[in-house]
């Protein structure tokens, strides 16, 4: 039976994430062969480990950096609306993961130019203006699925997931069939997890 029913997808991603990213572009795979209606969202490594002591002081130097990107999406979100964060979530991982572009303002405006918004925006990167509504959306994200995971969540309807974490990116039928296991797991009442210890680093190809 042919698909044509849109599925609602909810992503929640930050874009520094290197497995949220390979994730994301999975997920555009699926939408070329399946009828999805992905809505994206922020969420924030930042505030996910803020207050742990356990982690050393240059994850938390680095934590403070990775909030930047993160604001400038809350910032075009704004300005905008919600239906830019996927543009400019491609825009900014692109660079980000597979061009390896410094977290400054340069590359937050050339991605915003490159997206169609103002560039000026990339100044929101310093700015805790939009703090509250990068941790309302986060805390809408991880409150579906609890404290003790990551980036990216999927919400496949009302049933929301931690991963899934891949990699490389799946394409064509392989991204297919990890879609329908995707489903099959978000129809089956009581099912929570699946995991393993990863043994390979992100793959960008």
């Amino acid at each position: 039976m042919p698909h044509t029913t849109p599925t609602p997808v909810d992503f929640w991603f930050d874009p520094t994430c290197p497995w949220a990213w390979l994730t994301s572009r999975w997920i555009h795979e699926v939408a070329r062969h399946r009828p999805l209606d992905v809505r994206w969202h922020i969420m924030s490594l930042t505030v996910l480990n803020e207050g742990r002591p356990d982690l050393p002081e240059r994850w938390h130097r680095d934590l403070a950096l990775r909030m930047e990107p993160v604001r400038v999406l809350a910032a075009a979100e704004k300005e905008y609306g919600s239906e830019v964060l996927g543009v400019l979530y491609t825009e900014l991982g692109t660079r980000f993961h597979l061009g390896k572009a410094p977290k400054e303002r340069a590359t937050y405006a050339a991605a915003l130019a490159a997206a169609g918004l103002d560039p000026a925006l990339a100044e929101a990167a310093g700015s805790d203006a939009y703090d509250a509504s990068v941790r309302a959306s986060h805390q809408d994200g991880i409150g579906r699925v609890g404290t003790d995971v990551g980036t990216p969540v999927v919400a496949v309807g009302d049933v929301a997931f931690f991963g899934p974490v891949v990699t490389p990116t799946p394409r064509g039928e392989a991204a297919v069939r990890l879609w329908d296991g995707v489903l099959a797991v978000a129809g089956t009442d009581g099912f929570f997890e699946l995991k393993r210890t990863r043994t390979r680093d992100p793959i960008f190809s």
